[in-house]
This record gives structure tokens, sequence and C-alpha cells, in this order.
């Protein structure tokens, strides 16, 4: 059995702290043990618990990686250089390898595709890129291969198997009800203005349209007050787990997604894909993050809009073409369950630690 102890900086609610759960469950009746460290608690710590996985909650993270001495260690970071999370790590490696004559293999889950010139950041065995997006910008922007085994792309989990079972099929989906949602954290910078922009036109041609929010922000409900939606929108409470989530997408026919800083994956809309969900997103700017064209395929798993207009006359003739947009949901299921699924990615991890092994 090898010890894998996965670190992040806190156990929220956010993207990063669910994929780390999810990769750390995943392992569970492999040969690889994982455990948990975090400098802050958080809701997920409960969460890991009670799926059987050790939990560590500490700021000396130098002397529990000598107590544990993991043979594995899996950072997941933005990616930038952060010196007070990774001195102790590369501190540890060092004694280790000083007293044993060996030590841990050390690799990163890159969140955002950044580049990390420390001394600390040249030290990882392994960068895993979250999508090609990311892979294939870190590569142009710092002249540097972005290629196996040094650099390679894993994508981000999603616990496929709860929504799946917890959504209807799209053979038994009604996607002429004209309701659509979004999800994302009440973040600003969750959000742009298409996320809105579209909704009066929709709410005067479609009758009876309903949008939920997930993580609205206050000037998304002034938006809705000056446009007086209040009867077509409803602002919704964060869930805690996926099945909550999969309850709620279940209750959609579109999954709107608008972002101006996009996503360097797109955790909500792979979810969205297995809940058997067409999904309408639009591209970020410049070298923003773009990888929710590369999860999005205009088509045939969703639909690309450029402007608020586009993004309107998308969501107009997906309600008013069911057929179409069960395609769309059929082909965004079976992607999410062929590239996504939790299972899927954890066995493609568990390759990548044995390969690091062998090494």
């Amino acid at each position: 059995m090898y010890k894998v102890l996965h670190i992040v900086k806190a156990l929220g609610l956010g993207g990063t702290e669910k994929v780390m759960q999810l990769m750390a469950l995943g392992l569970r009746g492999s040969r690889f043990e994982p455990a948990v460290f975090s400098l802050q608690d958080g809701a997920r710590a409960a969460m890991l618990q009670d799926g059987g996985i050790d939990v560590k909650i500490s700021d000396r993270l130098f002397e529990y990686i000598l107590e544990q001495r993991p043979h594995i260690v899996h950072v997941h970071r933005a990616g930038w250089p952060e010196p007070g999370l990774m001195r102790p790590i590369a501190a540890a490696r060092l004694r280790l390898a000083r007293q044993t004559g060996s030590s841990f293999k050390l690799l990163e889950t890159n969140v955002f595709g950044r580049h990390d010139p420390s001394p600390e950041g040249k030290t990882f065995d392994t960068t895993l890129f979250v999508s090609h997006f990311c892979a294939q910008r870190f590569a142009r922007l710092h002249q540097l291969p972005a290629e196996p085994p040094r650099r390679q792309v894993l994508y981000n989990p999603i616990d496929y198997a709860t929504i799946s079972a917890q959504t209807l099929p799209p053979a038994q989906r009604d996607y002429s009800r004209p309701v659509a949602g979004r999800v994302s954290r009440p973040d600003p910078g969750k959000w742009s203005n298409l996320a809105l922009d579209w909704l009066p036109s929709v709410c005067a041609e479609i009758p009876g349209f309903r949008y939920k929010i997930i993580g609205g922000i206050e000037p998304a409900v002034q938006f809705v007050q000056k446009h007086r939606l209040e009867q077509q929108v409803e602002f919704l409470p964060a869930f805690l787990n996926d099945s909550a989530l999969a309850g709620f997408l279940d209750g959609l026919s579109v999954f709107a997604h608008a972002n101006d800083t996009g996503e360097s994956f797109g955790l909500v809309i792979a979810e969205a894909m297995a809940a058997g969900l067409p999904v309408i997103t639009h591209p970020a700017a410049g070298e923003r993050d773009n990888a929710q064209l590369e999860l999005v395929e205009h088509g045939k798993t969703g639909l690309i809009a450029g402007n608020a207009e586009e993004y309107a006359a998308a969501v107009i003739w997906l309600l008013n073409h069911p057929a179409e947009a069960r395609r769309m949901g059929a082909a965004g299921r079976e992607k999410a369950a062929r590239e996504y699924a939790q299972e899927v990615i954890a066995a493609k991890l568990i390759k990548i630690y044995e390969d690091l092994l062998k090494e």
C-alpha cells in the first residue's frame, strides 16, 4: 500500500477543494491510501472523513510530512508561486532524502495553468493541467513543453454516478419546459453581464419562462428589479452536495453559463452535461480562460454565443426545438461519462501515480 497525501490550503466548498475530494475518494479500494492535509478547516473536512479519508488541519505541514512519510504528495493549487505553501513541502522532501536516501514523488494539479518559476516550482515531478486549453496556453506563453511525463492533462472529475442517477435521462426529459438555470459562487468574478442581458428578450418571447440562479450577486438582483422580472427569476441558496445539485439540474431544460474570466475547466458545465442538459456559453477575451469551449462543442453538446442577442436566440431556439436540445443533452451526458466521471479520472490518476513510482 502506497501513501498519498493530498494538500490544499482550505477545505471550503470551492471547485478546487471539490476536485481534491473526488480524487481522494476515487483512490479507495486501490493500492494507494489517500489522506488530506489542509491549512484551514471547512465543510469538506467532514465529507472526507465520512468517506473514510484521514484529514489533518494544521499549520505544521513540514512536521506532518516527516511524520507520515508519504510515497506521493499531490498539491492542489492555482499554479503561481506560493512560497508559504511550497517551502515546507520542499524542505520536508530534502530532509527525508537526507535521512533515508529517498523521498516522495511530488505532483500538482495546476488549476489555472499558471507558471511558477520559483525554486519550489521547479521541484515538481509532474504538473497536471485541468484542460488541454490550459496546457496549450502554458506552452505558448512560456515556451515550455506541456508534454508527458513532466506536464500532462487530467480533467477534473465529477460525481457522474450520483448526478446521472438522480436526473432524468434525455429520452425522458421534457426539453420544452421554459426553465433555464445557472450555478456559480456568489462572487462578481464568476459573473458576466451576458448572464443577464439576454433575459428581457427571452422573457418577452417565451411565455412562462423561468430563470433559476444559484450564487446570485447584488448587481444581478438589481438588474432583475430594474427590468421588473421578479416573477421570472428565482435566486436560490448554494447546496452542499451533489444530490442537491442533481435535484436543481433536473428541473432545468437549458444550462446557462456566462463568466467573463472564463473557465480553466468548468466544473459546473461538466455537471450540467452529466445531467443531460444542453449548455450555452460564450468565449472569453484575449488570454483569459477558455476551456468552456473545450467542454461545450457548438451544435453538439450546446451552443456558443458571442453577445446578448446570440445568447437570447440560443435559449429561444433550444426551447423551441426540444428534439435538438435532447440530442445535445444526450451527447453531453455521453461525453461527461466518457471523459469526466470520477471513476474514469481515478483510473488515469492511478496510472500517473504508478508511472511516477517506477521512475
